[in-house]
Order: C-alpha cells, then structure tokens, then sequence
C-alpha cells in the first residue's frame, strides 16, 4: 500500500507484472506510461481517490478504468465525494480551494476499505472481535 507517490508505486508494481496478491493506493496519480497489458496483471488492485482531486484529471481516472477494463484486471475505483489529494493527511488542513486537504469522513472510510480488501486477498481478518 502507498499514498501519494506510493500509491501511484505500488499501482505500477502491479502494472509490472510483480508476483503480488494486491496493492492499495491512497490518492496515487492513476496514470501511467506503460499501460499493463491483458493477462499480465496478477495482484488485486484497489485505488482509493479524491473525486474533486486536482492532480489527476478526470481524463487520467478514465484512462485508468479503461487500462483496468482492457487488462481483464480484478480492480476496485473507489472515488470519494468532496475529496481532493491528501486526504488522508490532517496536516493538509480542511480547505479543499488548495488541492490538498483532510477529509476525516473519506479518511475513515478509506482506511475500512483498506481494512476489507486486505481480508479479502490474505484471508485475515482486521476486524477488532
């Protein structure tokens, strides 16, 4: 898993053909030079987006859902509303007017998603009992 420049790494690991069962990138650029080709991609992928984040395009986010469609990957867009980069981050502070900001709603619910997909691919629960 990554955020930022992370997560656009661990998107391109997966892109790479890398023997992983999954990755998970927080507000990871999408995009990428060298689209993964059909059957090539082995690990899950789930990407967890600002929907309103000014440093991937909405044209960078369909790129990205059509690379994922034409690879036959098993994947997951998450894009969560009144978001933009770094959301995950408090220190971004709340005004979304600077591209960067905390969002304490998509920050938890993101960290649950992450939470489900990591039971989902290695069989664990992160559940507290």
């Amino acid at each position: 898993m990554g955020y930022c420049f992370g997560g656009t790494t661990v998107l391109e690991l997966a892109r790479s053909g890398a023997d992983v069962v999954g990755v998970v990138s927080f507000h990871g650029a999408l995009g990428t030079p060298t689209p993964v080709e059909a059957g090539k991609l082995k690990a899950k992928i789930l990407a967890l987006h600002g929907a309103d984040d000014p440093f991937v395009p909405e044209n960078e986010v369909g790129q990205f859902v059509k690379e994922m469609r034409d690879a036959k990957a098993d994947w997951e867009l998450v894009a969560y509303g009144n978001s933009v980069h770094g959301f995950t981050n408090p220190g971004n502070g709340n005004d979304n007017s600077k591209g960067a900001a905390y969002n304490a709603e998509a920050d938890r619910k993101s960290w649950e998603r992450m939470k489900d997909f990591f039971n989902e691919v290695f069989g664990v629960s992160t559940k507290k009992e």
